[in-house]
């Protein structure tokens, strides 16, 4: 049977952490906690576990901490962990029985459900999704083809039954926004995939004020030719919705035809209803929620295209005497709600 390092990077976590490490006990061959500052009870709760805690001067960035954690791990698979997520016993006994089934076998990483994310809402469009969270410590480089031979480079995933328990605290989506915008002003180039991230955070867990502060990042990345059309497709949205909070009709329109390029999104179709319900233009307003909800597809906030039109329209029809429309529009999103 394969043996597993837990690797974690924590930072006062003492109402997570014990249930964390109790739920792996049994499962895990070494727990290795890395703190990056704590001034509560983590640190001694973690020993208390048997890890081995280690110290890492926190310099605004998990990948770094994170590297520092694996470097750590002496056994075959790394399995990555945050304090506020556990195991229960019957997904401990899938784990148990995933470490035999490995053995023999060259995976590189194993993917595992991440439950309960909708739980504060900040980044995550869905409840459950697979996750990379066992990774292979030591990987063997293999030659593939009969002839012009290269190393396979790819690594084997495999996606296991597993589910982990987020079970989060509070709400870390300031905090993250906080962290995007000090990776911005250090000048830092965020990747396709944070790109994508922030500006879903934004319209997840930002307020008015987070938006505002975004603006000069994502008037940037509109005009970086290196960013892809998704990317662009991405800030306009964002943009569209400062537009509409500074009443900006021209940045509105400027904005808009940039993400009509191709299929127009459910978010910039919202905004839209939300520009043309303020101007008391319900008529049009009702085009556009509609188009949001029936017509377009979502690309950052699956809500847009979802609950939010729907009661959007409702209110729309309310506001026009037809309450039976808009009972309609409210049955329907209930059962989007309760999906």
């Amino acid at each position: 049977m394969i043996t597993v390092s837990l690797c974690m990077i924590v930072k006062n976590e003492e109402k997570n952490l014990g249930k964390c490490l109790e739920s792996l006990k049994g499962i895990v061959d070494e727990m290795i906690v890395v703190d990056t500052g704590s001034t509560d009870r983590t640190v001694e709760i973690a020993r208390e576990f048997g890890a081995k805690v280690e110290f890492f001067e926190w310099v605004n960035d998990f990948s770094k901490a994170r590297n520092y954690a694996f470097s750590l791990a002496s056994c075959d698979y790394i399995y990555s962990a945050d304090a506020d997520e556990e195991l229960d016993e019957e997904n401990r006994q899938r784990f148990i029985q995933l470490k035999k089934d490995i053995e023999e076998l060259n995976i590189d990483i194993v993917q595992m459900y991440y439950t309960n994310q909708l739980s504060f809402r900040t980044v995550y469009n869905f409840d459950k999704e697979l996750r990379p969270k066992l990774f292979k410590r030591v990987r063997t480089f293999l030659w593939e083809d009969p002839i012009h031979e290269q190393v396979v480079l790819d690594p084997i995933v495999v996606n296991s039954d597993i589910e982990i328990i987020h079970r989060p605290s509070e709400n870390h989506g300031k905090r993250d926004l906080e962290a995007f915008r000090r990776a911005v002003n250090d000048g830092r180039r965020l990747s396709k995939r944070l790109h994508g991230m922030y500006a879903r955070e934004l319209f997840m867990a930002g307020d008015d004020e987070d938006f505002i502060k975004a603006k000069d990042f994502f008037a940037g990345a509109i005009m970086d030719t290196e960013r892809s059309l998704d990317e662009i497709k991405e800030a306009s949205c964002v943009l569209a919705h400062i537009a509409i909070l500074e009443k900006d009709v021209p940045a509105l329109l400027k904005y808009t035809l940039k993400d009509a390029i191709t299929e127009m999104s459910s978010e910039m179709c919202y905004e839209l209803g939300d520009y043309y319900f303020a101007a008391d233009d319900l008529d049009e307003a009702i085009v556009w929620y509609y188009n949001a909800a029936y017509e377009c597809s979502s690309i950052l906030d699956a809500r847009r295209s979802g609950v939010m039109p729907r009661l959007a329209l409702a209110k729309c029809y309310r506001k026009l005497g037809n309450d039976e429309q808009a009972a309609d529009y409210e049955r329907e999103a209930g059962e989007i709600e309760d999906a």
